[in-house]
């Protein structure tokens, strides 16, 4: 299972941004999506907190700010500038929350699926 996406350079700044209201605070979405395969820059306002647990599998790289993954067993994680977090689809459920706000880099798609 391939993918063939042609060497392009991303524009940030041109990229719209689309948000999303979580149960406190705002995420900002700036979303590309390839065949399989999802980059996104993603915002949280200061105070923000998810409205949903996810289950979906992602690589989160912190680009400014910190915020916190919590997992739905009670454990949490604070991760800043510089620092990043991996996990497969369906090995945790998780949810983010960041005091002062933060700005991400999150790839995610068909090759975090876990093997049968």
């Amino acid at each position: 299972m391939g993918m063939n996406i042609p060497f392009q350079t991303i524009d940030w700044a041109s990229v719209p941004k689309t948000v999303y209201p979580g149960e406190e605070g705002n995420a900002w979405w700036q979303t590309l999506q390839f065949p399989g395969l999802r980059i996104r820059v993603v915002e949280y306002s200061p105070g923000y907190l998810a409205d949903h647990w996810c289950k979906k599998g992602h690589i989160v790289y912190c680009l400014q700010g910190s915020f916190v993954s919590e997992l739905q067993n009670g454990e949490k994680f604070e991760l800043s500038e510089g620092m990043s977090y991996v996990v497969s689809d369906d090995l945790s459920v998780h949810r983010s929350a960041s005091a002062g706000g933060v700005k991400l880099l999150i790839v995610d798609g068909d090759f975090l699926q876990p093997s049968l």
